[in-house]
Formats: structure tokens, sequence, C-alpha cells
């Protein structure tokens, strides 16, 4: 028999037939593999299918049989992504508030070229998450590659960063100004990214919202701070940090009903200190930056948990108390009815 002018890529288009068409549930015969083949331009015979099947055995492809009526079938009985592992993947994409939807399923296309054509069905899935909203900077997905490379190289970088308006509008921090840093950290918190940089300016650790930084430029300069990041604990540094807002760390007591032990570990870990008050009641010493965001918390536990020092912090959750009944009652000082 002659040999066709794609001769040369048979074993590719081979190994593309398996990767597409065969599954764990799923083979082709011999007959089935000649006609996909032919589809390519190529000719194949029994023989040489044989020889051709153990080569791609022998550079690592799981290609098993079995006899289905008087006929064998043959399939790719194994990837390097199983089916549910992959099905993890797709719903972490969909999920992820920092991946755009046009990125989400750019994303989840590719993952699916990882399967045979019938297992890839099984990807286009649909994960409802109560009040997620998806980001809308595209440019996020580029910005952290961005920011890797400037750590795995050690250089500093420069960015804007900007804020949003009421009209919904990006506005720049600094007017416009730059801002340069020495990146060390790419941190995952409250479904956003962050970096943690040393900036030289303030000799200070900070952070930054990625999705929130615009035209980052990779500088020759090498970046500095490394005896500072040295003698920080990033783990305690973010942990002391709510929904990543800045502040000087300040021991807090907290005193709570038992209960709640299993908030205040989810949230500080295993190693904070905890002590009984009673049957019923215990303290916790937590350090942490007093934001708003830590008051919130607190206070969103409905009573369950409570700030019992330091004493300007106590004074700070009742102000922010009577903040809040002063917002929501009426003129005549009624509450306004729900």
């Amino acid at each position: 028999m002659a040999k066709s002018g794609n001769q040369k890529g048979k074993l590719l288009y081979l190994a593309e037939i398996f990767h597409r068409e065969t599954d764990e549930a799923h083979g082709l015969t011999l007959a089935e593999l000649t006609e996909r083949l032919a589809a390519y331009g190529v000719q194949a015979e029994r023989k040489t299918l044989y020889a051709d099947m153990e080569e791609l055995r022998r550079c690592g492809l799981d290609i098993d049989s079995w006899k289905e009526g008087r006929e064998y079938r043959y399939r790719l009985a194994s990837r390097e992504f199983e089916l549910p592992e992959l099905k993890l993947l797709v719903d972490a994409v969909q999920a992820s508030r920092f991946i755009t939807e046009s990125k989400s399923r750019s994303l989840i296309k590719k993952l699916e070229s990882l399967v045979s054509v019938r297992d890839a069905r099984q990807l286009q899935r649909q994960v409802l998450i109560a009040g997620r909203v998806k980001t809308m900077n595209e440019s996020i997905y580029y910005n952290i590659d961005k920011l890797h490379t400037a750590i795995g190289e050690g250089k500093q970088i420069r960015f804007q960063y900007f804020q949003w308006t009421v009209e919904k509008k990006e506005a720049l921090r600094r007017d416009g100004g730059w801002y340069c840093v020495s990146p060390w950290h790419l941190r995952w918190d409250d479904e956003n990214y962050y970096l943690i940089a040393y900036d030289a300016e303030a000799d200070r650790v900070k952070h930054y919202r990625v999705d929130k930084m615009k035209r980052i430029t990779l500088l020759e300069a090498p970046r500095l701070g490394q005896e500072k990041m040295a003698r920080s604990d990033l783990a305690v540094y973010t942990q002391q940090l709510f929904g990543m807002y800045g502040g000087q760390p300040v021991r807090v007591t907290l005193e709570g009903e038992n209960e709640m032990v299993g908030v205040l570990i989810d949230r500080f870990g295993k190693e904070v200190p905890v002590l009984p008050v009673d049957g019923t009641h215990f303290q916790a010493f937590v350090d942490v930056a007093v934001s708003p965001q830590f008051l919130g918390w607190v206070a969103g536990l409905g009573g369950g948990l409570r700030i019992v020092s330091p004493e300007p912090v106590v004074q700070k959750m009742q102000a922010l108390v009577q903040r809040l009944a002063e917002q929501y009652c009426a003129p005549d000082g009624d509450k306004t009815s729900v």
C-alpha cells in the first residue's frame, strides 16, 4: 500500500484521536481508528496500528483494550487529570470572584481539552454562588502574572492605584501619581488577591488589592526590604488584618458564649489563647488591626461575642453602635420599620 503524504504525523494524529474520542467508558475499534486516521489523510493497516499503539504506550499513553462482541475496542484508560479533579477545577474557576466571566469561559474551554469530547460535556457546569459578583477588571489575570515575575526576579515595580467613585468610574489615587514598591508575596484573602510589598519611602510593609492596580511595570532596580520582610511573620501579619484593612495590631480581649469558640478558631486558628470564664462563657485574646471591618465582624455575631478590652477599642465599638442606632432611627426617635 502506498503511503500517504501525512504519514509522518500519524502518531500525533492517533494520539489526538485517543485523547478526543476515547475515555474510560468509550473505545474505538481498529476499523474506526482506521477511519479516523483517513479523515486526516493518513492510511493505516491493522498490523501497523498494533505497532503504533505500542509506540504510544512507550511514550507514556495508557492505552488498553477490551473485547466487546467479536471486536476489541481501544481507549486511553487514564490521563494526567481525572474527570472529578477537572470538575473541581471548573467549579473553582466559576466560583472565583477575581476571574472575569470571559476569562472563566476561556479557562474552562482549555480544561475541556484535557478530556474526551463526551466527558467535556460534564465540565460545562454552572456553579450557583449566592451574591457572587465577578470582577470587572480583565487585566487582573495578567497583573498576577507580572507580579509573580517581579517577585521571582527580585525586581521593584511601579503602578497606579485606583478607587471607585459614586459614578462607578475609576479614579486614580495620588492624582494619578505612581506607586513604587518592592513586591514580596501575593495573598488570597476574602476572595481577593493582595500584593504584600515593602514601601521604602515609608519604611514599612504594605498591601494592595491587585484588581485595583493599573499599568504595572517592572523596574531594573532590585527590590528592597529583605531584612524587614525577614523580621515579619507574614502568616501573623495577614491574620491580624480583617478584609486586609491596615493599621497597627492591638491585643484585644473578647468574651463570648462557649458555642462561639468554633467561630473564633475558624478566623484566628487553634493557637488563639482561650480561657474559661464560667461554665458557659470564655475569654480569648487576639492581636488584630482594629478596623471597621473587625468591629463589623464582632457586631455581626449578634452578641455572641463582645469586646472586653482595651478601653479605647470598647469605645470604638460603642461609637459604632451609637452611630448605627442614630442612622436607623426616625427623627422622632422611633425605630424605622423593617
